[in-house]
């Protein structure tokens, strides 16, 4: 079945040494931002987080984004 749509999807053999350094920074820094903040909701008491760990936990996996809230609203100071 052919696509059907005018977008070209770009492989990892056509991104520049650059693109490729560059994306790979990106992921991880989202997988280490995401496993810290994963580890943390997981060793803190449910009364230290602010609304429901299973909520947290969904919520960090929202690319970058996700646990950098945890951090700023999540847990309680």
């Amino acid at each position: 079945m052919a696509r059907t749509g005018t977008r070209k999807s770009t492989r990892w053999q056509d991104l520049t040494p650059g693109q490729r350094s560059a994306l790979l920074t990106l992921a991880s820094v989202q997988v280490a931002l995401a496993a810290t903040a994963w580890a943390d909701l997981a060793l803190r008491p449910a009364e230290e987080v602010d609304g429901s760990k299973g909520k947290w936990a969904a919520i960090i996996a929202v690319n970058f984004v996700g646990p950098v809230l945890y951090v700023r609203r999540g847990i309680r100071r």
